[in-house]
């Protein structure tokens, strides 16, 4: 297993909690910073030199609710880390994914961490001529929303274009982690509200990875389709199903990589 983390800290604490548990447990930490399309390129490399097969790739990662600023990619910041940075991944890792999955007996997935808070993507879905720019004349949380969605669309449209490998995208529900900290720090009164209510409301973080595991791991998974916890098919404004918006965005995704070089 490969923990891919942008701070080597916090990786090698998780790792070290995980050995705690599961002390046979053989864990590698790979450096990845998803904000930057130079770290991805590195982290695969890395990979690839180390290992000939990859069987599941959960594209973990995210921010939600940052002020307005732009990857060192020139993408707005929750769109370039949440969708850019996982699509390169995925790209990179491919040829290693396909072949994996022409082997014998093997159950290639791809998992795609979405939310719920699609629904809160601007209207049409993806604002794809502001998604370089810092989005600052749009809400924090239409920003993420618009992130979110786009892990949807691709994760359905990666089903379509490559279907010896089964892709989806899960929402894993509210959790308790450590995801909202930037905006409660500069949104003090929510801020405190949130804190009072996460501890009653959201998932401690052992219910939290359930769905994403279920994508990962299930008997009952439908290429393409995009889960509620646990292993409930879901729809928000016609996402995943939305076939045109899927192509585009894959279609502009790609042009975006290719034009810088990958």
């Amino acid at each position: 297993v490969y923990l891919a983390a942008r701070t080597p800290v916090k990786a090698a604490d998780a790792i070290a909690q995980i050995k705690a548990a599961v002390p046979s447990a053989n864990i590698e930490f790979l450096q990845l910073d998803l904000g930057g399309f130079k770290s991805v390129k590195e982290a695969v490399d890395v990979f690839t030199c180390s290992s000939d097969r990859l069987d599941i790739l959960i594209n973990n990662a995210g921010v939600m609710a940052l002020p307005p600023q732009l990857t060192n990619d020139g993408y707005e910041i929750q769109y370039g880390i949440n969708h850019m940075g996982h699509a390169l991944l995925t790209k990179l890792l491919l040829p290693i994914l396909t072949h994996t999955a022409s082997q014998p007996g093997s159950d290639v997935r791809v998992v795609f961490l979405s939310s719920g808070g699609a629904t809160l993507a601007p209207k049409g879905g993806i604002a794809f001529t502001d998604t370089t720019t810092s989005m600052a004349n749009y809400s924090t949380w239409t920003r993420y929303g618009q992130s979110k969605a786009a892990n949807i669309l691709y994760a359905a449209e990666f089903a379509r274009r490559h279907p010896n490998i089964t892709a989806t995208s899960c929402h894993p529900g509210a959790v308790n982690t450590e995801l909202a900290t930037t905006f409660k720090a500069n949104h003090w009164l929510i801020g405190h509200i949130i804190n009072l209510l996460t501890p009653v409301l959201a998932k401690d973080v052992e219910d939290g990875v359930k769905n994403q595991l279920w994508c990962a791991t299930g008997k009952d998974v439908i290429n393409g389709r995009f889960y509620f916890p646990v292993s409930k098919a879901h729809e928000i404004r016609g996402f995943p199903k939305d076939k045109k918006l899927g192509k585009d965005l894959w279609e502009w995704t790609e042009k975006e990589l290719v034009n810088r070089g990958y």
